[in-house]
């Protein structure tokens, strides 16, 4: 690249990891106050919710990349245009090659990343936040408890306690196996290994009830207790988000890739759009910007649909080809117009 072509990528450059960030930083803050809701009676501390909505940031990398694209061209070439730096190019005989190179590069550079995130980075680490996600939720975790609680561990045990100086003190304990029980406790130590609750209470007693009216009473000095935390399972629910591309291969999952494949396609396009649109021509005015715009739009609307509707492979294609000849035949009708 000569210097031109060099300064011409830069700004695009410029231009798209200044909308690149803003955009991110919308939608992690979005994302980061929804992950706060974590934070009920299990108590999770801001840092964990910080670390676990970094892992958020790929996929949402993978979402916002169009529309970044999309409005990071605009604010490029406004910038070029207004400081007449376009028509200096122009002025110079360089015509559009020196805008045309960089935005192949661009271009280039852009799909790569795409298809990277999309196709294993992305699939790989939003998965490890599905898993992480779902053992916050689910996962009672004592020592970051910090007040007093009454807990359902499941629908025959029952949980309450006070915390002093990070130790459980005067717990209290309901639990049925054949017969209902009650253990009162003036310490405990209590934690959890998966799906079992692990108590070494301290100084306290059980009552069983044996018959109706009548009881046993167990007095200690140390009694350990097991309790299985039914509402603890492994996750196993993963949704497409989570496959790579090997994932899919295995799966036979043909149209994740297609879904996948065609952010790509739209990025190209959009791109595409942008140059014969308003650069090829320098028709960089408010009706062609409107146009682009409204295009896109559509492009990355009619996109979310396709993937919402989850419809067959052959019909996707063939709705993302109409557009495409769609796309063709005004461009055709705009060179006449042009030629007229």
């Amino acid at each position: 690249m000569n210097k031109i072509d060099k300064y011409i990528f830069l700004e695009i450059i410029r231009g798209f990891l200044l909308i690149f960030f803003i955009f991110l930083s919308i939608s992690w803050l979005l994302q980061f106050t929804r992950l706060i809701s974590l934070t009920n009676l299990i108590q999770v501390d801001i840092f964990t919710i910080l670390y676990l909505s970094i892992f958020l940031i790929p996929n949402l990398m993978t979402v916002i990349i169009p529309f970044v694209i999309m409005f990071g061209l605009i604010i490029t070439f406004l910038k070029l245009h207004k400081d007449k730096e376009i028509i200096s190019i122009y002025t110079l005989g360089l015509r559009t090659k020196s805008i045309r190179n960089p935005l192949i590069y661009f271009s280039f550079i852009i799909i790569i990343v795409l298809i990277s995130l999309n196709f294993y980075i992305s699939p790989k680490i939003y998965k490890e936040y599905k898993i992480k996600e779902y053992e916050i939720r689910n996962k009672i975790n004592f020592e970051k408890i910090i007040i007093s609680n009454f807990i359902e561990i499941n629908n025959k045990t029952f949980l309450d306690f006070k915390k002093e100086n990070n130790k459980f003190k005067e717990v209290f304990l309901k639990f049925t196996e054949d017969k209902d029980n009650i253990i009162y406790a003036k310490e405990a130590i209590i934690t959890q290994n998966n799906h079992k609750i692990i108590f070494n209470l301290i100084n306290g007693f059980k009552i069983t009830l044996v018959e109706e009216n009548k009881i046993e009473k167990l007095e200690f000095e140390n009694y350990s207790l097991e309790i299985i935390n039914s509402k603890f399972k492994k996750y196993d629910n993963f949704d497409q988000n989570t496959f790579h591309i090997l994932d899919d291969i295995k799966n036979k999952n043909y149209l994740n890739i297609v879904h996948k494949t065609t952010d790509s396609i739209i990025v190209i396009l959009i791109i595409l759009f942008f140059y014969l649109n308003n650069i090829k021509d320098y028709k960089f005015n408010i009706y062609n910007l409107f146009t682009y715009l409204s295009y896109s739009s559509i492009l990355l609307i009619l996109n979310q649909i396709l993937k919402n509707l989850e419809i067959n492979l052959i019909f996707n294609f063939l709705i993302i080809f109409l557009f495409f000849i769609v796309t063709i035949i005004y461009f055709i009708f705009r060179v006449r117009n042009v030629q007229n």
